[in-house]
């Protein structure tokens, strides 16, 4: 008998997103290819979703904005979409910004958050959601 595959439901912060979408050769390809098998399930909610299309609009990106939709094809459909409640229980982090992330993997009931940004590994003590480098995710899925 094969071994079951287990999906994991993950939020990855937008500079994940955008390594593992821009760099098809890079460190992160690798989630791409893990959330188009269904080893990863993306979970989004609109505020993370307006912030990937900001930064990848960045001028140093230079992409058409068809070249933009074409990246989003080969992630939102992949994605499940979370509805989030109000701000008002959200948890604090050092940068307000990085909130969204922390409110979307609580109210999901996210496997883990997985973000290379300091600010929100800060936040990995006391937070119930596991907090994860995309190096650790990799470990866990026992990846080379």
């Amino acid at each position: 008998m094969g071994a079951t595959q287990v999906t994991l439901r993950v939020v990855f912060d937008t500079n994940c997103v955008v390594s593992a979408l821009l760099f098809a050769k890079g460190r992160l390809a690798w989630l791409r290819a893990d959330w188009a098998a269904g080893a990863l399930v993306p979970l989004v909610c609109t505020q993370t979703v307006q912030e990937l299309l900001r930064v990848l609009a960045y001028p140093k990106f230079d992409l058409a904005r068809e070249e933009i939709d074409e990246l989003l094809g080969d992630y939102l459909p992949f994605a499940e979409v979370v509805e989030l409640d109000n701000e008002t229980n959200w948890a604090e982090c050092r940068d307000p910004d990085d909130r969204i992330f922390l409110a979307l993997a609580l109210q999901a009931e996210a496997d883990a958050l997985v973000t290379g940004d300091r600010d929100l590994q800060a936040c990995r003590d006391g937070f119930p959601v596991t907090i994860l480098t995309p190096d650790e995710l990799k470990a866990r899925l026992k990846k080379p």
